[in-house]
């Protein structure tokens, strides 16, 4: 895989995919704000070598799920502010995406200058399954630029326009980021000191099941945390009132424990509760009136499991603390409201206290490491990609890797 120092730039238009998907706070365009930057922090260094190498820069990325037309919620214009504050210099921001205005501010550009198109998926082509479309809108693109540089690790798992069509049609390579996520895979992958300790949370054990698949061959420990041990406790014969829970898959859980216990990995649920009949207020932060702790076992009918208690994160620190290599990928509860970050805060916590290479994986849990005040150089490495970091680690071939490599 070609490197941006496999590049000749100076004075060409250079297409940077980045993934700028940044997690937004208010209702209407005036009052919207960043909430984490740390998406844009990662691309920055691509952008600026790129600039300081004389090239006319063009980003690009999405952000949110809009439905292939434009949406003022999900406009890239304040990333636009943001990224010109972290690279010093102004970034011209193009209001659409290959239309007159992305025309024309690309014509503008001189040579080490930068300007950021409108969010991808305002246009439908961008997603689109049908390749007629997405490589008509791919096209589009491409006229815009003379190289490519895929920078955007959040979106590699993606078959789309920008991220599998474009590079096909210009020369390309990777960026930074990507060059130093995929060295980072490699040491959970093919390179692992060990003990090599798996930290996983979310929301839903569907989402996490190709990887624990994959990785019940290959880590020692599995720690589950966060709305995807319910099912798990479930599975184990346990009350969980109504917390998150996927009966379905309550089957395939046991398949895996069982494998566990046969393949000599260790799996690791809480063993406490910190529970409430009502979800927090994550906006206000108000305070919860019946905020408890309870066995594992001992969640009552009524109430919702939010984090993991103190006795597991304990637990958790110490299968933690004699590890070589760990990856975190998943919140451990309902970090975004003070009385139930615990869990993440502890467990980021253990990391930073243990010798292990780390590897926080991507989206919420690196959030979880930014709200709960954390230096982020004490962490191996932060991901800026979650979901691309799972499907790594299942096997999966990356559609924007494939790209970059072809």
């Amino acid at each position: 895989m070609k490197t941006i120092d496999d590049l000749d730039v100076a004075g060409r238009r250079v297409f940077v995919r980045a993934d700028l998907n940044v997690p937004l706070s208010g209702a209407t365009p005036d009052s919207i704000r960043i909430t984490d930057d740390g998406r844009i922090r990662a691309v920055a260094p691509t952008i600026a070598t790129l600039l300081e190498r004389g090239a006319k820069v063009i980003v690009a990325s999405h952000l949110g799920r809009p439905k292939g037309e434009p949406e003022d919620r999900f406009s890239l214009a304040p990333v636009a502010v943001r990224l010109g504050e972290i690279l010093g210099k102004p970034v011209a921001f193009a209001t659409d995406t290959v239309g007159d205005s992305a025309k024309a501010t690309v014509a503008a550009l001189g040579d080490g200058e930068v300007t950021l198109l409108e969010n991808l998926r305002f246009n439908a082509g961008e997603t689109s399954k049908d390749e007629a479309e997405r490589g008509a809108f791919a096209d589009q693109l491409a006229e815009l630029a003379d190289l490519y540089v895929g920078d955007g690790f959040g979106a590699v798992h993606r078959k789309h326009a920008s991220v599998y069509d474009l590079p096909a049609r210009l020369p390309h390579a990777a960026g930074l980021l990507i060059g130093k996520e995929l060295d980072v895979l490699t040491k959970l992958t093919d390179e692992v000191a060990r003990p090599y300790v798996v930290i996983l949370g979310g929301a839903k054990v569907s989402d996490k099941l190709g990887v624990i698949d994959n990785l019940l061959g290959k880590a020692d420990r599995i720690l589950v945390g966060g709305g995807m041990a319910y099912t798990f406790l479930k599975a184990q014969g346990h009350e969980v009132g109504i917390s998150l829970l996927q009966e379905d898959q309550i089957p395939t859980v046991l398949e895996y424990l069982e494998r566990a216990k046969a393949n000599g990995v260790e799996f690791v649920l809480p063993v406490d509760i910190a529970i409430s009949a009502t979800f927090p207020d994550t906006k206000t932060h108000k305070p919860v009136e019946d905020f408890e702790v309870v066995d594992a076992d001992k969640i009552p009918a009524d109430k919702e499991g939010l984090d993991i208690g103190p006795k597991s994160r304990a637990l958790f620190a110490e299968k933690v603390a004699d590890a070589a290599t760990v990856f975190w990928n998943g919140p451990l509860g309902v970090f975004e409201h003070p009385a139930f970050a615990e869990g993440c805060n502890a467990i980021a916590q253990a990391l930073i206290d243990s010798d292990a290479f780390t590897v926080v994986g991507g989206g919420d849990s690196a959030a979880a490491v930014r709200l709960g005040g954390f230096d982020e150089n004490e962490f191996g490495h932060i991901s800026t990609g979650g979901g691309a970091s799972l499907e790594y680690l299942e096997g999966k071939i990356l559609p924007g890797i494939a790209a970059l490599e072809g």
